[in-house]
């Protein structure tokens, strides 16, 4: 999967706001840059100064989320979400020392990790989930700037936040696609916040903030494809859902012997099932890839991996119904693997013939989907132990989006009298392939149909590649002891997964917390 940046340029403009020039003269000027965060500098004169945002923003929330515990919690509530240009978003928030004793430090939580480091901070992790098209929607990258959001430094903003004390920032960021009447909104530090109004009136700003014209200046478009991976249960083939594509993956371990290119007896049942998802596309085209794991060399790889190709381009033509399909085999060796070579597992899942087309159309449930559900612990809630203390997981809802798609969002609390560390959350087998590490050990199954479906993933285009991020709450990486636990404490945390068509319920598996069976909402 790749992204391609695209560029909106009007030529002839200078950097606006959406303000009349009456009302944003009422603004204070911006004050000299701060030194608390020289790690990156700030904008260029040229790009758009909006001024210090100042306190005295009462509006009403339109949604909220909370970040920590009694003395440090960061509150981020939407108080503005406006549509321009048919094309652009301006999202509002307000953030709040929800704390009783500590400041809180906002440009660090705030901030995009995705975007190269000393460029993680400012309100660039401001985000929509676009779930019809499975992208993220980030701010912009103004050609001269990081970001068209909020800066702390440009701003005039306080680095932390006082118990009590508010700030507004914004983002100004791509519109979904489709003019949703609502949005979800993504932060770094929160679980996502659904159902946001979006309004097409012009934006308000905040008393002493000025917004930006992404049409007054060239920008750069922040928009990462998001995959949604889910398996069979007998590790067969694995498939990731873009939202446009298809990919599955089929295990050379079950197609073919060692080493070898002919087909197994088993192999015709895999490719049958893939078959049947290829009559149901609409595509004309089939990509059939053979990949290999680092075993080896690249004059045995190479050869091989294209031999597997056709072998399984071959079967498929024979099972596949419709007409008018063109398929296209092609060899990789061992150059674009999924996982990490450094395990076995990570080796077993590069060793694979990838199937790509054009996604069906999802089918409508049946009664027997619909009513199934998944064997499980009746309840949300669930016990365990880590460095000797208990620690209590908590299920807080399982909620259905557009395009197919879940967040699951939960709590993991140390109920215990001492400090422990709940590494758990980390272990999953693929936490060698995402950039940092995250809540990714977590699985919903449908018992019904043998599938598990696996964390969502925003993949990240750079200059050498593609970066896979875990589409989940953040344990390490720029966000630090997120899996230290202090007695008592709670943190609370999210995972973006595929939705199987109808499916009523399904079982979860946290970490190593005992199995639960989850109602989809």
């Amino acid at each position: 999967m790749t992204f391609a940046a695209f560029v909106i340029l009007v030529a002839g403009c200078s950097p606006t706001s959406f303000l009349p020039v009456a009302q944003q003269s009422q603004a204070p000027p911006p004050s000299a840059p701060s030194s608390v965060t020289p790690s990156s500098a700030a904008p260029s004169s040229s790009s758009p100064s909006p001024g210090p945002s100042a306190g005295g923003d009462d509006r009403p929330a339109l949604a909220a989320a909370v970040h920590g515990v009694d003395k440090t919690r960061l509150k981020v509530e939407p108080v503005a979400v406006n549509r321009v240009a048919g094309k652009h978003l301006v999202v509002q928030l307000r953030l709040s020392n929800a704390g009783t004793e500590e400041d809180i430090s906002w440009t660090g939580p705030m901030g995009d990790s995705t975007r190269p480091l000393g460029q993680i901070r400012w309100a660039s992790g401001i985000g929509v989930l676009d779930g019809a098209a499975h992208r993220l929607l980030l701010p912009y990258k103004p050609a001269d700037g990081v970001c068209l959001c909020s800066d702390q430094d440009r701003d005039d903003l306080p680095y932390s936040l006082e118990p009590g004390e508010s700030i507004t920032v914004y983002g100004v960021l791509p519109a979904p696609s489709g003019e949703p009447e609502t949005v979800t909104i993504v932060t770094p530090e929160t679980a996502p916040m659904f159902d946001v109004p979006v309004s097409d009136e012009p934006p308000v700003p905040a008393p002493g903030m000025a917004l930006p014209d992404p049409e007054a200046q060239q920008v750069s478009t922040l928009s990462h494809p998001v995959q949604v991976p889910s398996e069979s249960l007998d590790k067969s083939e694995e498939t990731a859902d873009d939202g446009k594509d298809l990919r599955v993956s089929l295990s050379s371990d079950v197609l073919f012997a060692v080493n070898k290119a002919t087909l197994t007896p088993k192999a015709r049942s895999v490719l049958a099932r893939t078959a049947k998802l290829v009559d149901a596309s609409t595509g004309p085209a089939v990509t059939v890839e053979g990949h290999a794991d680092s075993s080896g060399t690249d004059a045995i790889n190479d050869p091989l991996s294209r031999r597997r190709a056709q072998a399984v381009q071959r079967a498929l033509s024979s099972l596949v119904t419709r007409d008018g399909i063109a398929f296209e085999a092609r060899g990789y060796g061992s150059r674009r693997p999924l996982y990490d070579n450094a395990s076995e597992e990570g080796r077993r899942r590069n060793r694979r013939v990838t199937v790509t087309f054009l996604k069906p159309e999802p089918a409508a449930p049946s009664p027997t989907t619909t009513s199934t559900a998944a064997p499980g612990a009746e309840g949300s809630k669930a016990t365990s132990r880590a460095e000797g203390q208990p620690f209590g997981l908590e299920v807080t809802g399982l909620r259905s989006l557009p395009g197919q798609l879940a967040v699951l969002s939960y709590r993991v609390t140390n109920n215990g009298d001492q400090e422990a560390h709940y590494n758990e959350l980390s272990r999953s087998s693929e936490w060698m392939s995402y950039k940092y590490r995250s809540a990714s050990n977590v699985r919903l199954t449908d018992v019904a149909a043998r599938r598990e479906y696996l964390p969502g993933r925003i993949m990240v285009t750079t200059d050498d590649g593609t970066d896979a991020y875990c589409a989940c709450s953040e344990t390490a990486g720029v966000r630090l002891s997120a899996e230290t636990f202090g007695p008592g404490q709670t943190r609370e945390y999210w995972t973006l997964f595929a939705l199987p068509s109808g499916a009523a319920s399904l079982k979860l598996r946290v970490g190593d917390f005992p199995e639960l069976r989850v109602a989809v909402n």
